[in-house]
């Protein structure tokens, strides 16, 4: 692997999502207009708006969803249609090099995503108080997170024709912002619907973040699970959703 290959393909990779202001509006627009619109509107049964120790790790999850899932197979899916993958296989760079470089402008890109909404959040009045093993688990749960929506990107990116896979992915983007707990606690949604979104990537991500972070009570009560249950849950997410991709995905 040549370091200045995948450099420089990193920063091809970076300027093409600045670039692209549908991939900042769903990785930092929405996420921190959620954050603020719920922390200011009463949506909660009482009458009350939702506390920021459960919007904070909500508001941070979805924007590992937008970054993850959503821009990296919309962004990976118009490349395979245009044939820009397939031309990648005349030039020096390997597929693990563009595979690495595409990674590592995600990361980047989280990281700073990781910052503006916690930056957000404690101005509003957000006040983690997590332990350093609970950071430790937080940042796992991030990473492991962030794997997981990737995978199901690209999963979806390496098969469908790009304009499906947009539909796909914004559907599957709004379908898991209600049923995880994101947008409607769980504890308000039906029965059988609440069973099915607590089994979410996003709902064991909310879980880990709230659990780790020492948070507080979660909304209306509802059941969080433990922590190392919310973590190995996102292993198995991450490693399958990772798996399937690898398996399914389509160059050309």
């Amino acid at each position: 692997m040549s370091l200045r290959r995948l450099r420089a393909q990193v920063r091809l990779e970076l300027m093409l999502l600045a670039r692209n202001g549908e991939n900042l509006l769903i990785s930092l627009g929405i996420p921190v207009g959620m954050l603020l619109f719920f922390h200011a509107v009463p949506v909660l049964p009482n009458g009350s708006s939702a506390p920021l120790d459960a919007l904070a790790p909500g508001a941070l999850t979805v924007a590992l969803m937008g970054s993850g899932m959503v821009a990296l197979g919309i962004s990976t899916a118009f490349e395979r249609e245009y044939s820009v993958l397939r031309r990648y296989g005349v030039t020096p760079l390997r597929r693990g090099e563009l595979v690495g470089a595409k990674a590592t402008a995600v990361l980047a890109v989280q990281v700073v995503q990781v910052v503006v909404i916690a930056g957000v959040a404690v101005g509003l009045g957000w006040r983690p108080s997590p332990t350093p093993a609970g950071l430790l688990a937080a940042v796992a749960g991030l990473g492991l997170a962030s794997a997981a929506f990737a995978g199901i990107g690209l999963a979806i990116a390496g098969r469908l024709p790009a304009l499906r896979a947009l539909a796909g992915l914004n559907a599957l983007f709004v379908l898991l912002l209600f049923l995880g707990g994101v947008a409607v606690p769980l504890a308000v949604l039906p029965g059988p619907l609440a069973a099915v979104g607590g089994l979410t990537p996003t709902a064991w991500t909310v879980a880990v973040l709230i659990g780790s972070l020492d948070a507080g009570a979660p909304v209306d009560g509802a059941a969080i699970p433990g922590v190392a249950t919310s973590l190995g849950a996102l292993a198995l997410w991450a490693a399958g959703a990772l798996a399937v991709a690898s398996r399914i995905f389509r160059w050309s």
